[in-house]
């Protein structure tokens, strides 16, 4: 497999990447460590790649393991929370615009795996898919989903 084959895969699915290291990174400074740090990983692994499972799935797996790695590293600065747009397409100081804010920050406040299991399944994926990048059973990815939804339900009501 290519280099070009490579490329073009992760153009056409960098939506994953830059979805993934906006809920994960605190500023623009670490979502390009992030997202570079990403590309690595992929770029090393490309090699396994044997086909098995849609590469996008593939690369949201490595693309959280990746993240997941690199925020137990110790980080050597004190980032400030960031409220950048989450949807440049909704006008500016629009209340939607506020919402979306609202939402992200509630899902970035959730545990680790919680957070990539609801990204997960904002994507579209399928529980039995979300089970296999996470390593939990499908059942869980339920059970947690359900909880997940409360949890967010609850921080954003606590903030009306």
């Amino acid at each position: 497999m290519s280099e070009a084959a490579f490329l073009e895969m992760v153009k056409a699915n960098q939506g994953i990447l830059y979805k993934l290291v906006g809920l994960y990174a605190a500023d623009q400074e670490e979502k390009k460590d992030l997202y570079q740090e990403i590309l690595l990983q992929a770029w090393r692994a490309w090699p396994a790649f044997r086909g098995e499972a849609k590469f996008s799935t593939w690369l949201y797996r490595i693309s959280l393991n990746t993240i997941l790695t690199q925020k137990r590293k110790p980080q050597r600065v004190d980032y400030k929370e960031s409220l950048e747009p989450f949807a440049p397409n909704v006008p500016h100081g629009s209340e939607q615009q506020m919402e979306v804010a609202r939402l992200r920050q509630a899902i970035r406040s959730l545990a680790e795996t919680d957070r990539a299991i609801i990204s997960l399944h904002l994507d579209g994926y399928e529980n039995g898919e979300i089970a296999a990048m996470i390593g939990i059973t499908t059942n869980h990815v339920g059970v947690k989903l359900h909880r997940i939804k409360q949890q967010l339900a609850d921080r954003l009501n606590q903030g009306a």
